[in-house]
């Protein structure tokens, strides 16, 4: 090598790595879209330097999660979010599956109940039967499906092996055989915080208000809003 010659290393573009934060980073080619790509050293990872699909936005998960809540369909959140339906009905069924129930105590009193609602047309009625703690107003387990004994006792399992102090019912000749006649309870207003939760879940999500033109299309995305709405 000439003495005049001298050695260049390119160290950084300027850029920081969206991921680790670090200023090693490196021009790296463009996207399908011809926006200038970048390749972090530290990290490995490529990025560009705006996202113009709101999708990848950091936040957009939890505003998802809050108007799931406030009762908004899949294309309301869309057209909010200037997101895809499709994107919105992926995420749901994504964050639902991070979502967990919450621990149960025993020795609580509960209040069992079923609401109706249907899928695709109004002749495909069906169930949503769950379980609420009567101090703390926690819906505890839920379970969609017919109005039928394997449905109910999916929820009234979980409320057995916490040991529950009393369970409270509507007149369901089901029940009769699926509760231990020492906790079980059917008085007149027994069941008025379930019945009551019942009328706030009508208000909220629009899915299950019964004079809409709003329904649920897959049980999936249904048992997904549910979990968001009850324990997101």
């Amino acid at each position: 090598m000439n003495a005049n010659q001298t050695l260049c290393y390119k160290v950084s573009d300027g850029m920081l790595c969206r991921f680790c934060k670090s200023a090693n980073t490196v021009k790296n080619g463009t996207t399908k879209n011809k926006k200038q790509q970048y390749l972090c050293k530290q990290c490995g990872k490529r990025f560009i330097e705006h996202y113009t699909y709101r999708a990848y936005r950091p936040y957009i998960n939890k505003q998802i999660v809050t108007l799931t809540k406030e009762g908004l369909g899949i294309r309301s959140i869309a057209r909010v979010l200037a997101v895809s339906a499709t994107t919105i009905l992926k995420r749901i069924i994504a964050i639902a599956r991070t979502v967990a129930k919450p621990a149960i105590s025993k020795g609580k009193t509960y209040e069992v109940d079923e609401i109706n609602t249907f899928i695709k047309r109004k002749s495909k009625k069906i169930w949503i039967a769950y379980a609420l703690e009567r101090a703390s107003k926690t819906v505890v387990n839920f379970r969609i499906g017919a109005r039928t004994n394997k449905t109910l006792n999916y929820v009234l399992k979980t409320l057995t092996h916490s040991n529950a102090k009393q369970i409270y019912t509507d007149g369901l000749k089901n029940y009769k055989y699926l509760i231990d006649q020492k906790i079980h309870r059917v008085t007149r207003y027994g069941t008025n915080h379930i019945e009551r939760n019942n009328l706030t879940l009508r208000t909220h999500l629009k899915r299950l208000n019964r004079k809409t033109i709003c329904f649920s299309r897959s049980l999936v995305v249904l048992a997904a809003v549910l979990k968001i709405y009850f324990w997101g």
